[in-house]
């Protein structure tokens, strides 16, 4: 039987002004939940720069026009705002970020069915269009999904493409629901839910950014320059609403960092640095945070990211608890990323009791008292036919 192209739906209704926006948000605060997405551009900008809102209640689909002239989209805030309406997105935190930039919270509640389909056994970071095959039998079209969605008129073919998302997501929800219940697993996407919630992890911490850029070296006073003028970028970049590796690439910073320049004619030394940067009012204001950070006292100065100065993780352990890690995913048919990260799973070879979300909760019942069983010793790892099996003692 061939898939159907596109879930029973009314065609998608183009909005473009505040009155228009408000109804239809009106009317979708009487739903149990809605499905939400978003279209933007970011290639040239620092800030993403929101276009088109997708919304889908029970019998009707909408595209909101965030570019239209004189569009006030504050009923979409409220909508999102509204603790009475499930949101739910597929792969939420850029949608979130953006959100959270205009309306200054995270939608409340929400479900992201692409975390849910990892807690339900479809494995790390499902794409869309599998989910949507696999759960509704559905394909989507995706010609246009390197549209410029700044562009105006949105053309009819870009209005079906955006409300093909928000329609085959209801039905995506709605599964990936029964099959969670049936599993008795809703509790524990619920705890996946709350850590994105939290408004702060979608505002970027220019002081934090340079551990992004993961240095090889131990040495303090590189990484103090390193986090100033890593802080200085962000800034800059935000200021000037420009991508930060348009301002300056990451090997940038590096080499800058470790060469450490005085000057502006030191600076224009500095591979891709041109000497109109180093001279003007940009180098001007770079080469003062390099200054202040090398007055930085000791004290001052960051460690090294990772914890490099501490004892060492026994490989053989680290592979062991990674056999006992795949072993209780594909027991419990979860994907991998959700119970520990490699760093995690380092952590909890070297430390007795650390402070990782693997050793709370759910997580906790699955992988985490195994794991510390397996670390004491109370517990091996044997074969039975072709599965790993745990042998106590």
């Amino acid at each position: 039987m061939a898939r159907p192209s596109r879930p029973e739906f009314p065609p998608p209704v183009l909005i473009d002004t505040t009155e228009a926006l408000a109804a239809l948000c009106q009317r979708l605060r009487g739903e149990r939940f809605v499905t939400v997405d978003t279209e933007f551009m970011r290639e040239r900008t620092y800030w993403p720069e929101l276009c088109v809102v997708q919304l889908a209640g029970t019998a009707e689909v909408a595209v909101v026009d965030a570019e239209a002239g004189g569009i006030d989209l504050a009923p979409l805030g409220a909508l999102l705002a509204d603790t009475a309406v499930t949101k739910v997105f597929h792969a939420a935190r850029q949608d979130i970020e953006i959100f959270v930039l205009r309306f200054g919270d995270v939608p409340r509640p929400l479900f992201d069915t692409q975390i849910a389909a990892m807690v339900a056994g479809f494995g790390d970071q499902v794409g869309y269009d599998a989910l949507v095959a696999s759960l509704t039998g559905g394909s989507i079209d995706k010609a246009h999904r390197f549209s410029d969605w700044a562009a105006r008129p949105l053309s009819p073919a870009q209005i079906t493409y955006a409300a093909a998302d928000v329609t085959y997501l209801r039905g995506v929800y709605e599964k990936l629901c029964e099959r969670l219940a049936r599993d008795g697993r809703l509790e524990w996407v619920g705890e996946e839910m709350a850590a994105l919630a939290d408004p702060a992890s979608y505002r970027p911490d220019p002081e934090a950014m340079w551990e992004r850029l993961r240095p090889r070296s131990t040495n303090r006073r590189f990484l103090g320059i390193l986090r100033a003028i890593a802080a200085w970028r962000e800034r800059e970049a935000q200021r000037s609403n420009i991508p930060r590796q348009r301002m300056l690439k990451d090997e940038m910073l590096l080499e800058i960092a470790a060469t450490a320049p005085d000057d502006a004619e030191t600076l224009a030394r500095a591979r891709g640095v041109t000497r109109g940067f180093a001279e003007g009012r940009t180098g001007a204001s770079l080469l003062a945070a390099i200054a202040a950070a090398k007055t930085l006292p000791e004290d001052a100065l960051p460690e090294a990211p990772g914890g490099r100065d501490g004892p060492r993780p026994s490989p053989a352990l680290v592979s062991l608890l990674k056999v006992l890690l795949a072993a209780k995913c594909e027991q419990h048919n979860v994907a991998p990323r959700l119970l520990a990260s490699s760093e995690e799973i380092e952590r909890l070879a070297v430390e007795d009791a650390p402070d990782l979300p693997a050793l709370s909760g759910w997580r906790r019942e699955v992988f985490g008292e195994d794991a510390l069983a397996l670390k004491a010793g109370r517990i091996a790892l044997g074969v039975e036919g072709r599965r790993v099996k745990l042998l106590r003692a």
